[in-house]
């Protein structure tokens, strides 16, 4: 894919996971500077590779008239995931704590389910592996705050004896992914259990300065 056409996708593929919504052209076009037939023309070229998909919805603008809206594919999804940055800004890294506290605390205000999926719509959009990651422990996290009790006090107990950012981290997710994919729906249990796979693979191939953020995020959150 040019440059050209991936900052078109980029911008699409973030609008897109603020608003889960397809995204109107002429709303792509604004954001990206470019003239609407421009931003029309580009898509479509975009749409002949696989990673948007075209739709129609009513113009609520004009009544009775439809108007061409545009929504990123699996396809999209799993080029991003390809070109995830392999470092990420601290001042990010500190944004996306931020953001993974704030889902944490609102788990009184929606069920598991609620929340897990509010998390998983997050995740395709995250921009390096850190962030990736970051938000898989924070999944994780979420539940194991949700369940409490006994099983929270006990994988607290395994993570301090555990010596070792990379072992912590990995005993952390294979422990509490044990327990979720027993109590979540098949579906949503499938599609943990995926990025979960990921995560693992990705763990590896972070630094041990970014091992050690993850593992301060799980350790401060389970204080």
């Amino acid at each position: 894919m040019s440059k050209r056409r991936f900052q078109f996708l980029d911008q699409l593929v973030e609008m897109y996971q603020k608003t889960r919504l397809p995204i109107h052209y002429e709303a792509l076009a604004k954001a990206v500077g470019v003239s609407k037939w421009t931003a029309y023309d580009m898509l479509k070229e975009i749409e002949r590779s696989g990673y948007v998909t075209r739709s129609y919805e009513t113009n609520p603008n004009e009544t009775g008239r439809s108007q061409v809206v545009f929504a990123p594919t699996a396809k999209a999804a799993e080029l991003f995931r390809q070109q995830r940055l392999s470092a990420l800004p601290a001042e990010r890294w500190d944004e996306t704590v931020r953001e993974i506290r704030r889902l944490l605390d609102s788990m009184g205000q929606m069920s598991i389910q609620e929340l897990l999926g509010q998390m998983l719509e997050e995740i395709p959009g995250k921009r390096s592996n850190l962030e990736f990651c970051g938000y898989i422990v924070g999944m994780l996290l979420a539940y194991l705050k949700q369940l409490g009790g006994k099983t929270e006090s006990v994988i607290r107990a395994l993570i301090r004896k555990t010596s070792g950012h990379h072992a912590g981290l990995l005993m952390f997710v294979g422990t509490v992914l044990g327990t979720a994919i027993q109590t979540v729906n098949e579906e949503l249990g499938s599609e943990i259990a995926e990025l979960v796979g990921e995560y693992v693979e990705l763990l590896d191939g972070l630094t041990g300065g970014e091992q050690t953020l993850l593992s301060e995020l799980v350790r401060e959150t389970l204080a």
